[in-house]
């Protein structure tokens, strides 16, 4: 699979110098192999061409077809064919046809707009752990970082600038739910999610692709039922207010809106058109996202369509950054060489960064016995993101292997339904012992000045202004633990 990344051209590369990539060679020749092909079979006078040589042509001419496909991850339509264009999309694949080379890209150079750099890396012994700075146009992020999820341009009670005072330096947002509503053309005239949401001019913001929610609603079937460690809501019906998966091709995705049953396509291009509408800082390329138990062919297959995917959208990228990273997304589930190929493959692209993407195992054991194999693997020089996965106890396992930023909504929705986070556990602010409890949430952790008897007041009599006590609260707590991880490193104590 990897046997062309010899072609890779070294050194920089200009925005008109891509006609003398081998890749573009490779693409000339094989477009006028097609041409010559398909005079042979159409300009052949009639009755020359017995049925077996027809038949030879035809299969000449569809495996130089799907050569073409291979190199540019698009249909070859020739003069002609614009009317069978709709048509050949929808043709099936094969399954396991490689994504572009890296000779379809210019080398990966430093960006002056994005960049990372290591501040430390901890000298324990068998410790991965390091303390870095990402640069970027709307401010700096210190890694190790938690990184809130904001799914509809917002954090669920509170406000951007209450996130900023918290100390976030880098807030999540979901491409599928802004695609469904405003809508990105709205947010485009705004100018951007920065200033449609109005958020703090210092603090980035990160937006995936859209893929998960997306895959989130397809239909279960028995091959993919199973134990995640990243719960995905099964939407088994059409009903009234939910989504569906309505057919996935090797172009991209339709599905139904889950608020207007509006029938929406979102391929690996569409997707990048919206975030560069969103003005996102780090945006994410489109991929696919099978469950826990799938067949090993299944995810294998799976791998193959996210590097299509993901080759396309970092085209469509290339050709107009406006200042925005795009960080790869490695897959391949808990299978280690398909873990192995896709962050071989990945890092060989101008990627910005990489975030680990898929099933990570059923439990956190898993996960940080796969990510204890993975991360050697993933270039050093480049940021690293893990998608979804923000828990305590997992930031704290995940750390010495490491991983820069981990975003998750869990944090805040534990709030919400009334868990605040403590360096003694859980605290569930509904129970009785706290009704006249007048100390503070986490005395070992500086975070809100409100009392627990108060917060337990708020919850129990539904009171709106509960939600953004609590939620900054464990924002809070999740940004001092992310610093004080940050001293240790520093200390060489993890």
């Amino acid at each position: 699979l990897f046997a062309w990344m010899a072609d890779v051209p070294t050194g920089s590369a200009s925005a008109d110098a891509t006609t003398a990539w081998p890749w573009q060679q490779q693409v000339d020749e094989v477009v006028k192999a097609i041409q010559a092909k398909s005079l042979q079979l159409t300009g052949a006078p009639e009755g020359t061409l017995d049925a077996e040589s027809k038949s030879v042509l035809v299969q000449e001419l569809l495996l130089l077809k799907h050569h073409y496909l291979q190199l540019t991850g698009d249909y070859f339509v020739g003069e002609g064919e614009r009317k069978q264009r709709k048509r050949q999309r929808a043709l099936l694949v094969d399954k396991l046809t490689p994504p572009l080379p890296p000779s379809a890209f210019p080398p990966w150079a430093p960006r002056d707009f994005f960049r990372f750099e290591v501040v430390h890396t901890s000298r324990k012994p068998g410790s991965r752990a390091r303390v870095g700075r990402i640069v970027t146009p709307h401010g700096v992020i210190d890694t190790p970082c938690f990184v809130p999820v904001g799914t509809n341009g917002a954090l669920k009670g509170v406000s951007s600038e209450q996130a900023r005072e918290a100390g976030v330096q880098l807030m999540f947002c979901n491409t599928y739910h802004l695609l469904v509503h405003p809508g990105p053309e709205v947010v485009d005239k705004a100018g951007g999610l920065h200033k449609f949401i109005s958020h703090p001019a210092t603090m980035p913001i990160i937006t995936d692709s859209g893929g998960f929610q997306v895959f989130s609603l397809a239909n279960a079937n028995a091959d993919e039922e199973g134990p995640e460690l990243k719960s995905r809501r099964k939407r088994n019906q059409d009903d009234a207010g939910t989504g569906t998966v309505l057919g996935i091709s090797e172009q991209g995705v339709h599905f139904r809106s889950y608020l207007d049953s509006k029938e929406i396509f979102l391929s690996p291009e569409s997707t990048v058109d919206a975030q560069k509408k969103f003005g996102s800082d780090i945006i994410i390329p489109l991929d696919e996202l099978p469950p826990y138990h799938v067949s090993e062919q299944r995810l294998k297959e799976s791998v193959f369509l996210s590097h299509r995917w993901m080759a396309r959208s970092l085209r469509r990228h290339l050709q107009d950054q406006r200042q925005q990273a795009m960080y790869g997304v490695v897959h391949g589930g808990t299978d280690f060489e398909l873990r192995k190929l896709s962050v071989e493959y990945l890092a060989s692209l101008p990627f910005d960064g990489f975030a680990i993407g898929g099933s990570l195992g059923k439990d956190r054991k898993e996960m940080v016995e796969l990510l204890a194999y993975l991360m050697p693997l993933v270039p050093a020089h480049k940021p690293n993101h893990v998608l979804g996965i923000a828990d305590e106890e997992s930031v704290l396992a995940l750390v010495p292997h490491g991983i820069d930023t981990f975003d998750s909504c869990n944090p805040t929705r534990l709030a919400r339904h009334g868990t605040l986070m403590t360096r003694k556990g859980a605290l569930r602010i509904a129970g009785l012992k706290f009704a006249d409890d007048h100390s503070t949430v986490d005395p070992e952790t500086g975070t809100i000045p409100h009392s627990r008897a108060y917060l337990h007041h708020l919850f129990k009599q539904h009171e709106p202004i509960y939600t953004t006590l609590a939620s900054l609260h464990n924002i809070l707590y999740m940004n001092a633990l992310t610093k004080r991880l940050r001293e240790m490193i520093l200390n060489d104590e993890i």
